[in-house]
């Protein structure tokens, strides 16, 4: 097996189509305990790390750019950052252990295909999208279309994600990420569920999305719940009929962390419980960003 850290997104694509089994890393946090358990060892292990454009955290007036390489502890220790987006920073602090998040990075957790990733749920309600380079350039698509079942994405061999574009957050707006683990730390989701709220400015809300991950074979939009949301001050009512639609709309399985009728309750649970924090932000957030 061969290494290589290019320096340039041409130089990555050029490796990758130089062999069938090449394959990238950001951190190498997935790659590696998955070739000791046996996975094929690929003839060239590409490191995007060296990539400026991997590894870099910028915005304008308009959107944030996340390198899709970059640690994310850089991302929850930028106050700017966390201050915008608090779910999603929150889901990254959720990846592994303080040392583990010195090399985790958004594009790793998406791209090993986890149906419990915890930053593909946050990522997705916020509309997040991914910018894709392969030898034919570069494409940009959502990240609800990055996966398309346990292990597997929409990316060719020879392909691989640069950046995550966000859109700014607006006032009065903001998003949330809550999962259950058996343990306190350090566990994979057995229900993950994230939330971003609109509000106006009487507190009705205009806007809502809900997602949930570990319930399905890929992350799940639960628009019965945001069409709940929107037009009401989610009373109780509402926040039951929320709680209903993110449980119906769970296909999970049976395994040793979790039952399908356990996960399914959880989920409605997780639901309700991210909404409510995700407009209590989005109450405080007046400002301008």
């Amino acid at each position: 097996m061969k290494y290589a850290a290019p320096s340039s997104v041409e130089e990555a694509t050029s490796l990758l189509s130089s062999s069938p089994s090449a394959q990238v890393f950001a951190g190498a946090t997935d790659v590696v305990p998955q070739i000791r358990a046996g996975r094929p060892v690929p003839d060239v292990l590409v490191d995007l790390k060296k990539i400026d454009e991997l590894v870099s955290l910028t915005n304008d007036a308009e959107k944030w750019t996340v390198g899709a390489a970059i640690p994310t502890v850089r991302l929850t220790e930028d106050a700017a950052f966390s201050g915008e987006f608090p779910g999603l920073s929150e889901a990254a602090g959720l990846i592994g252990s303080d040392q583990i998040q010195s090399r985790s990075s958004l594009g790793g957790n998406l791209c090993n295909g986890s149906p419990a990733a915890d930053s593909v749920p946050a990522l997705v309600v916020n509309g997040a999208r991914a910018l894709i380079a392969g030898p034919k350039g570069t494409r940009l698509i959502d990240v609800s279309d990055v996966v398309t079942g346990p292990g597997e994405t929409c990316l060719a061999s020879d392909e691989f994600v640069v950046e995550f574009e966000l859109d700014r957050m607006p006032s009065r707006s903001a998003d949330a990420y809550l999962r259950m683990i058996p343990r306190t730390e350090m566990d994979i989701a057995v229900v993950g569920a994230g939330a971003r709220i609109v509000l106006s400015e009487d507190g009705t809300i205009t806007d809502a999305a809900v997602a949930l991950g570990a319930v399905a074979p890929t992350v799940v939009r639960v628009p019965a719940a945001e069409e709940a949301l929107v037009g009401t001050l989610a009373d109780d009512d509402t926040l039951v009929a929320v709680a209903a639609a993110a449980s119906d709309a769970c296909n999970p399985i049976d395994d040793k962390r979790g039952t399908i009728d356990y996960r399914k309750q959880v989920a409605g649970v997780l639901a309700k419980r991210a909404v409510l924090i995700a407009i209590e932000r989005a109450g405080q957030r007046n400002g301008d960003v």
